[in-house]
């Protein structure tokens, strides 16, 4: 039962760390086209 327990958690904490880097790449590119329209709106 401890072994299935830690295995669920494991596979829990995996799936939180392949969503963060998800995000942050999204935000990433979000703020890139952000920059893109600042850059186009000053000339």
């Amino acid at each position: 039962m401890r072994k299935a327990i830690a295995l669920f958690l494991l596979i829990a904490m995996s799936q939180l760390l392949v969503a963060c880097n998800t995000v942050h790449g999204f935000g990433q590119d979000i703020e890139k086209v952000g920059e893109k329209m600042q850059e186009k709106s000053k000339r």
